[in-house]
């Protein structure tokens, strides 16, 4: 069941999550901005061209969106876009990636003029990826070129499973689905096996017999290049043990024997020397670390033995493995790994005909279990499109659409086998926005204004089923105007109550609705053109509806105009905030 918007309005009072500060540098016209949005409803307002569209895309690069260096800023080095966010939704997700955030979680964009970007969450890098899954969680943005989802057939099916919170549903169904597929693959596999049984045991033969007398053993190769490597140094390996050896104990002038001597003297000199007392000890551990070193270059050299049939046969045996591993583009792990598999793939082919019988058993009992879950989930489906569609034609009724029907055909997949990843549905949204006409495809019957409110509908029904904080309208409002105008704004307004609202347009009946209202500007300064956003008082508010109602042309009856929306407006939320309270 959805949630009542009293209950929600509540939750925003005691501090719901939301965007609190978006700041911009060298982001295309804006050299720099703050702008600290409150809870409720956030108009932005301002002429054509003036940068709105442009806070939008800090938005999305603050979402992980791709940011091209066009992004940035004319002469400058780099841009940056920098949020602040109330991290209630993500503190679930900053656990998982080992982020500490405690009042604030804060976002954090670069872009440099080469097209690098970084991303960094409070204070710690992240992948695109990572800021993605996050963004997800924070800002649902919806664009003046959103509409087009509603034309795009194929996401219908997944607003309605997202509508009816279908996820269990769909996951029971795909779990079946995938054991159909698993069966059928391996059917496929083994058909092809059969087909071509001759040709497939000849070839895996010959590869058996070829591995199988190669005698594979882990560890072999690096043993016997170990072992080449010595017989082939022989000769300078000898020399050096004898050298060594002379030095060490060989001859009357060793290491060990002038040590021996050492120590003697050493000895004689501590006792007239208490101080010198241990160091006897030590020279005499010497002598035998010099000893023991000696007797294992003595021991190694006795057991040095050098034999042409070794080495020959070393060498013959490496180069076979070597070719085997060129043959197999592979290493010695994976000859054995592969031998494994040959004789596994041989006893398939030797039993493909038992086990092809048993699997077109197995098939078509799992077919059956795919296609009962997938009727369970077609059930679920039906009554999620009949509660989507009692919503959504509220909602429009309510945005100066009175005749408005709207419907959610889900028909059979057809076909064999009738289902595939999604379920057995084909599901597509329709509409007849007037009376006495029929149903049909949005694309066919919505005009620009009512594919806008539309989305909006769609938009704020969705919303009371998620948990993203805020939502972000680019101009939303685009074909609309007059009493539509007004329903928009209104439903605007309504959404406010559950969400945090930031809404870009050109309306006045829109931007009269918002809790706070700022005002973008393009000025030419010292040669370059600069953006500026500022929030706007009660006084500014009032002359900037004036301008969307009449133009830069500001008239005492404009003024009372605006005036008078600014009052409606204020009235109409105050009766939203004391209906929704009422017990």
């Amino acid at each position: 069941p959805s949630r009542g918007l009293g209950d929600v309005y509540k939750r925003q009072e005691e501090g719901s999550a939301m965007l609190e500060v978006l700041h911009i540098e060298n982001i295309a016209i804006i050299e720099r901005a703050d702008i600290l949005f409150g809870r409720g409803f956030n108009a932005l307002t301002g002429e054509t061209g003036a940068g709105k569209s442009i806070l939008v895309d800090a938005m999305h690069a603050i979402l992980g969106s791709r940011a091209s260096r066009e992004l940035v800023r004319t002469g400058a080095e780099k841009a940056v876009v920098c949020a602040t966010f109330d991290p209630g939704p993500c503190r679930a997700w900053c656990d998982e990636n080992e982020i500490e955030c405690d009042d604030e979680l804060i976002i954090r964009r670069q872009i440099t003029a080469e097209g690098k970007t970084s991303c960094r969450v409070c204070g710690v890098p992240v992948t695109t990826a990572q800021l993605r899954d996050l963004g997800a969680l924070l800002l649902d943005i919806h664009g003046q070129n959103d509409g087009r989802h509603l034309l795009d057939e194929r996401e219908h099916l997944r607003s309605l499973d997202k509508f009816g919170r279908l996820e269990p549903e769909l996951a029971r169904y795909q779990a079946q689905y995938q054991a159909y597929q698993a069966l059928r693959k391996e059917r496929d596999t083994l058909s092809a096996y059969e087909n071509e049984k001759e040709l497939l045991t000849d070839s895996l033969s010959r590869q058996l017999e070829e591995l199988e007398h190669a005698q594979l053993k882990a560890g072999e190769e690096a043993e016997l290049a170990e072992r080449s490597d010595l017989l082939r140094n022989f000769e300078k390996l000898s020399e050096a043990v004898d050298l060594a050896y002379d030095l060490l104990a060989g001859r009357d002038d060793s290491a060990s024997a002038l040590a021996g001597e050492a120590l003697s003297e050493v000895e004689r000199a501590a006792n007239y020397a208490g101080e010198l007392a241990a160091l006897p000890e030590a020279v005499k551990g010497a002598v035998f670390t010099l000893q023991d070193a000696a007797e294992t270059l003595r021991d190694f050299r006795d057991g040095l033995d050098f034999s042409d049939e070794e080495f020959d046969r070393i060498e013959s045996r490496l180069s076979l493995l070597r070719r085997l591993e060129r043959k197999y583009n592979t290493d010695e792990v994976g000859l054995i790994d592969l031998l494994d598999s040959v004789r596994k793939r041989l006893d398939q082919i030797e039993y493909a005909g038992d086990r092809l019988q048993k699997l077109e058993t197995l098939i078509a009992k799992q077919a059956q279990q795919t296609l009962a879950a997938a009727t369970e989930l077609t059930h679920k489906r039906t009554e999620a499109a009949t509660a989507l569609e009692r919503q959504v034609e509220c909602e429009l009724r309510e945005l100066s659409m009175p005749s408005v029907r709207f419907h959610v055909e889900i028909t059979p997949l057809g076909g064999t086998p009738g289902f595939q990843s999604t379920g057995a549905d084909n599901v597509r949204f329709l509409i007849s926005a007037n009376a006495g006409e029929a149903l049909g495809r949005i694309s066919k019957i919505a005009s620009g204004g009512e594919l806008s409110r539309i989305m909006l509908a769609l938009k704020n029904v969705f919303a009371e089923r998620d948990d993203v904080p805020s939502m972000v309208f680019d101009e939303v409002d685009a074909g609309v105007s007059g009493v539509a105008a007004q329903r928009v704004g209104e439903k605007l307004g309504k959404l406010s109550m559950a969400k945090q609202v930031i809404c870009i347009t050109h309306l006045p009946q829109i931007a009269a609705m918002a809790d706070q209202h700022y005002l973008i500007e393009k000025r030419e300064q010292d040669g370059r053109t600069r953006t500026t956003v500022q929030l706007l008082d009660s006084d500014g508010r009032q002359r900037e509806i004036a301008r969307l109602y009449g133009g830069d042309h500001i008239t005492p009856l404009t003024l009372a105009s605006a005036a008078e929306q600014l009052a409606s407006a204020d009235a109409y939320k105050q009766s939203l905030k004391k209906g929704e309270r009422e017990p």
